[in-house]
């Protein structure tokens, strides 16, 4: 079965040039570019990833190979090509024009880290230009071709307006239904090829490497979604709910398998806690529509809890409970703490609670901090913390030590990453199972209208204690994990904001960025938020600021975060709804009479 979307009408395009000869330019220079990066781009081994070599790709080059394979792929998808049709359900030339750009994005930042790296545009061989101007006859080629469809209630003229609507929409129309085993093929094949793309972001050496693959996947995964694959791979997640999270589950279990470094089995294991974190608080913000800005006092309370009672050698206790007594201890404290908060606040409501919220988060980092036998009871260490936490030992398995399994080695990290993914998988399984309840329903009818819920018979008071209660146990789980992790715990890893996540803030942006009320997204943007500073030190110094303007960002474009729900895409884009069909002539003519009859 083939599909011709070149016909299909569509929104008028950013550059005027004529459609067949805009896809011929594309074509051709994406194939231009795919065949520079088989040829050297500099002479010099001097910049990271020996970019000298003919023959072969290395690096950087990769990377526009790939950008360009997949342009051509798509492009070719417009022409009716058989097999290729089920590429672009929602439309060709969106997908076709964002990976023609990104193809431009990735080869130009590359030629200019060269030059920049180098000391000038001299440094670059016959390669490096061949592909550059390849990849910028397809950018400026794809520009000329159509929307797939025009955006509606769309009046602007200006340029941006212009270069939007030539983007299309995602319109993907419903698929052929396919046997079982075949939609779970392809959940499982996603996951897989899910798990290579995130292995090798994390996996990768130097700067100049992460930041071309932050643009080859940025605009890879627009332009899936505009090809409308997104859309059906949901549809089919959705429908095979179990399945989906057991994939997700074997593909995380098999992440440390496929790194060699402990540093970066560590950014995972600290992904996962930060995650986790994220979805404890999506229990409150998300579902219950509580603003919290002090929710990473919870996780402090829990790993300080953990830390004291888990015998290392400064802990004020002087105990050394088992793992699980270790567990439990950190999240009942938490929950103690949660419900003391909560209940004589959770009756203010949004700015007055999140006021509320945000002082507790400051008293109890000022409280830890002056615990120290001077200014308090010697508890906590004052600033300096409890260091020394020694590494678990459950059931005789020592996570601070190496272990062969399955002709892999698995060091220090790589255990604390599988520990904290059951830790996951926990917090996954409450979430997912208190949001279906009644309970869950409950929690969105007083996010929505907390006046409309009550009059309904709904206990708001006691429900958003309940969740409340239910974020903090949670953040407390991972506070235990995290105390263990870090070897320490002190006052300064729990402040509002900071360089350094999780913190307050990071934390209420992450389940922003993701998307409030999913289960999936505070976990991806809490995978987002912590790799990119995590792998860009450099930006250390520019992290808030240019975190402010990536939120400024992403409530201009996409309010409803990255993975939203129906609810909430319907509640921010309630404009671009299609507007009603004109009346039929009948019905024209059926007004015109009863207006001259009155």
């Amino acid at each position: 079965m083939t599909t011709n979307h070149t016909t299909a009408p569509g929104a008028a395009p950013f550059l005027a040039i004529p459609a067949a000869a805009a896809r011929i330019g594309t074509l051709a220079g994406a194939a231009v570019a795919l065949v520079g990066t088989f040829l050297a781009w500099t002479w010099t081994s001097e910049f990271p990833g020996d970019l000298t070599v003919t023959g072969y790709p290395g690096g950087l080059q990769v990377l526009t190979l790939i950008s360009a394979a997949l342009t051509l792929l798509f492009a070719l998808s417009g022409y009716g090509i058989r097999g290729l049709g089920w590429l672009t359900p929602g439309g060709t030339n969106s997908p076709v024009r964002l990976l023609a750009l990104g193809t431009f994005g990735t080869t130009g930042y590359t030629i200019g880290a060269i030059a920049y790296d180098l000391g000038g545009v001299v440094n670059l061989e016959p390669g490096a230009w061949v592909s550059g101007i390849g990849a910028l006859i397809a950018a400026a080629a794809a520009l000329g071709l159509p929307g797939d469809q025009p955006l509606p209630n769309t009046t602007a003229a200006g340029a941006w307006q212009r270069f939007r609507n030539s983007l299309g929409a995602p319109s993907a129309p419903r698929a052929k239904a396919l046997p079982d085993w075949a939609e779970i093929l392809i959940i499982v094949v996603s996951f897989g090829i899910g798990l290579q793309i995130f292995a090798y972001g994390i996996d990768t050496d130097y700067t100049e490497l992460f930041i071309g693959f932050l643009i080859t996947v940025g605009f890879g995964f627009t332009a899936l979604h505009r090809a409308g694959l997104v859309s059906r791979l949901t549809t089919l997640t959705t429908k095979h709910r179990n399945i989906t999270l057991a994939a997700a589950l074997v593909a995380a279990v098999c992440f440390p398998f496929t790194q060699q470094k402990e540093e970066y089995a560590l950014i995972g294991a600290n992904i996962l806690i930060f995650g986790t974190v994220a979805l404890g608080l999506n229990v409150v913000v998300g579902l219950a529509g509580l603003l919290d800005l002090g929710y990473v006092a919870f996780l402090g309370v829990g790993a300080y809890a953990a830390a004291l009672v888990s015998g290392s050698t400064m802990s004020a206790i002087g105990v050394e409970f088992p793992f699980w007594a270790a567990v439990l201890t950190g999240a009942a404290a938490s929950l103690v703490f949660g419900v003391l908060i909560g209940a004589p606040t959770l009756r203010l409501r949004g700015d007055y609670l999140a006021i509320v919220t945000l002082g507790f988060g400051e008293i109890f980092r000022l409280t830890v901090n002056n615990l120290n036998g001077n200014s308090g009871p010697d508890l906590t260490n004052g600033s300096q913390g409890i260091p020394s936490i020694p590494d678990l030992n459950f059931f005789g398995f020592d996570f601070g030590l190496k272990h062969d399994i399955l002709g892999f080695t698995l060091g220090r990290s790589a255990n604390y990453y599988l520990l904290m993914l059951v830790f996951t998988a926990v917090v996954v399984l409450v979430f997912r199972r208190s949001g279906e309840s009644r309970i869950g329903r409950a929690w969105v009818a007083i996010r929505e209208d907390e006046t409309a819920a009550t009059a309904m018979g709904i206990n708001a008071f006691r429900l958003k204690l309940l969740a409340f209660a239910l974020g903090a146990t949670l953040a407390g789980l991972a506070g235990t994990v995290q105390a263990h992790v870090n070897y320490t715990v002190t006052p300064e890893q729990y402040q509002f904001a900071g360089s350094v996540p999780p913190n307050s803030a990071f934390l209420l942006a992450a389940v922003i960025l993701g998307g409030m009320g999913t289960l999936s997204g505070p976990l991806v943007g809490a995978a987002l938020l912590y790799l990119i500073p995590a792998k860009l030190q450099f930006m250390q110094d520019y992290q808030l600021f240019l975190f402010g303007v990536a939120l400024i960002l992403l409530m201009r474009l996409r309010p409803e975060g990255l993975v939203a729900d129906r609810r909430k895409q319907l509640e921010f884009h309630e404009t671009d709804q299609l507007d009603l069909p004109e009346p039929r002539q009948s019905e024209e003519t059926d007004a015109g009479i009863a207006k001259a009859g009155a």
